[in-house]
């Protein structure tokens, strides 16, 4: 795991995961702003697939109650760019 992360690093850490829980959704289907969970038609098994495969990546764990701040791709950039170290400007 990195130490520090980028926005761009965090994006490709949320398609990964969204793509370890629906193998079948590609990315440029993904609607940043609707919810992750009937964008992707994840069920709940396949959203805490999700939530777990972003554990593994980054270390953060996300609370239940903090669901309704990471129910869309762009929510759960800023959640995460918030929780993880931003990579220092060179």
């Amino acid at each position: 795991m990195s130490s520090t992360y980028t926005q761009q690093n965090i994006q490709q850490i949320i398609l990964e995961a969204i793509q370890q829980a629906a193998p079948e959704i590609e990315q440029e289907d993904i609607n940043m702003d609707e919810d992750i969970r009937e964008e992707c038609d994840l069920d709940s098994m396949d959203f805490i697939n999700y939530l777990i495969a972003l554990k593994k990546s980054t270390g953060v764990s996300i609370a239940e109650g903090d669901y309704p701040q990471v129910n869309t791709f762009n929510k759960m950039l800023n959640y995460l760019s918030e929780k993880l170290p931003e990579k220092p400007l060179a």
